[in-house]
């Protein structure tokens, strides 16, 4: 599990998480920067699902299942912010 409020491993983790699942599922992944529309990622909700399920394991928090009112963030950026927040939220 991830040191909490290290945004930088946070960051990492997560985009390993979406070159893992990109590779598994046999999509091709567009470079990891903060305008990246999720939508124009290649990846598709299945692909979402993992990609969330793995990383409630390695960093130890699920922001969508934590917050009643957590709207599936538009670009990579606002996705990894709303972990980096989450993460920092005492549990």
């Amino acid at each position: 599990m991830l040191i909490v409020g290290d945004d930088m491993n946070i960051r990492s983790e997560i985009a390993d998480q979406f070159s893992q699942v990109a590779r598994e599922q046999g999509r091709a992944l567009p470079p990891l920067t903060n305008d990246l529309e999720l939508l124009e990622s290649g990846l598709d909700s299945l692909s979402f699902a993992i990609i969330v399920a793995r990383l409630e394991d390695a960093i130890g928090v699920d922001p969508f299942s934590v917050s009643e009112d957590a709207l599936f963030p538009v670009t990579f950026g606002d996705f990894v912010e709303l972990y980096e927040k989450t993460a920092k939220q005492p549990q």
